[in-house]
């Protein structure tokens, strides 16, 4: 995986406007953080601390969305 893989994608899931293609965009961002989390898993270092910080936030948002169309799902 690119380094920054995770922050194009979880942009576009966040931005995503098409119902149909939400969720799936939502889940692969999901994926490639978590996976760039584990790959920085060992390392250290301020750059390295900086993009754990841009990471935790890009997965809060995205458990936010996805929190908020569960609730919506639920509600219609």
């Amino acid at each position: 995986m690119r380094p920054y893989e995770w922050r194009t994608k979880s942009r576009k899931a966040i931005l995503e406007t098409d119902p149909f293609l939400i969720e799936q965009k939502l889940a692969d961002a999901e994926g490639v953080v978590v996976a760039r989390i584990r790959e920085l898993f060992h390392e250290t270092g301020a750059k390295v601390e900086l993009e754990r910080d841009a990471l935790d936030d890009a997965m809060y948002a995205l458990r936010a969305l996805k929190h908020t169309l569960e609730l919506k799902t639920r509600g219609a």
